[in-house]
């Protein structure tokens, strides 16, 4: 072998090494999402929902934490497909999307079949929940308590008390289903425009072949 062949052989090696770097870019940091951390809150309010206020034997428990729990797992999916195909990724960001819409659903009949009422936009308590900046559920079942009794003792003076946790409790997965939702369309917009400037990995592949035949 000679020098000259020494030198080819080094450089492609150096070529093929860039190459294969841009080729699967980075994915899978799901876990610093804030639409992951906050649709995996909303499950896990679901689950203590669910196990509070609706029948363990009907079907719209399984229903309910299915969805939440697809919110989840399909972000993170999405996350770690991205790698290879952004069009997956697209795919999965907006199943978990629906999902938690379908969720939203749930939570809004629960009230309007009991006849409960289902917070405005402009109630403060939501603008509070979302202030207070929960990472656990137990963080969100304090601030529901703190609501609660802030009701009950207005109504001290009346002389009668009343339980408002399931009004307080849905109201509050809805606003955190709210959130996540927002932030989902976001990431959505965001997806879909670096799959229509940078294309997908089939794209990156055929560029690639591309340089290394030039190359060569």
């Amino acid at each position: 072998m000679t020098e000259q062949d020494g030198q080819h052989r080094l450089n492609r090696r150096a070529f093929e090494k860039t190459t294969s770097e841009g080729l699967i870019l980075k994915h899978g940091g799901y876990r610093k999402l804030k639409s992951f951390q906050i649709a995996q809150l909303v499950y896990d309010v679901t689950v203590r929902f669910c196990d509070c206020y609706i029948d363990r034997f009907s079907r719209t428990k399984d229903q309910m934490v299915q969805a939440a729990r697809s919110g989840v797992q399909n972000i993170a999916e999405g996350s770690k497909a991205s790698g290879t195909s952004k069009k997956t990724e697209l795919k999965l960001t907006n199943v978990a999307r629906a999902s938690l819409e379908e969720l939203r659903l749930d939570y809004e009949d629960f009230l309007r079949h009991r006849g409960l009422p289902q917070w405005g936009r402009e109630d403060p308590r939501r603008a509070d929940l979302i202030n207070r900046r929960c990472h656990s559920v137990d963080e969100v079942a304090k601030w529901i308590k703190e609501v609660h009794e802030k009701v009950n003792n207005k109504d001290q003076s009346t002389g009668s008390t009343k339980s408002t946790y399931p009004e307080i409790t849905a109201n509050a997965a809805l606003v955190l289903i709210i959130v996540a939702c927002s932030l989902l369309d976001r990431q959505l917009a965001a997806q879909a425009e670096a799959f229509e400037k940078e294309g997908g990995f089939t794209e990156r592949l055929y560029q690639r072949r591309i340089q290394a035949r030039r190359r060569q």
